[in-house]
């Protein structure tokens, strides 16, 4: 399966009409809890943004990926 490109207008129009992920469980790189993160499926086929835990309030950054059906593939890392 091939990836969506980030600001390609058809594959981000594309993601509208997929049944997309809303939703992950992932767990936190600081504190190690599980949390579940809203994604944003209209913000394109590949986001990088800044977000912090709702537990212990540390900054993770996240990287989105949508692949061609919809799932995600949500990476996290500390913020240094």
């Amino acid at each position: 399966m091939s990836d969506l490109n980030a600001g390609d207008p058809q594959e981000d129009e594309l993601l509208k009409d997929l049944a997309v992920d809303c939703e992950i469980e992932v767990t936190c790189p600081y504190c190690g809890e599980t949390v579940v993160i809203i994604l944003d499926p209209a913000g394109g086929g590949a986001q990088d943004y800044v977000e912090d835990c709702e537990i212990c309030c540390r900054p993770w950054r996240i990287r989105v990926r949508y692949d061609d059906m919809g799932a995600a593939r949500v990476h996290l890392e500390e913020v240094a």
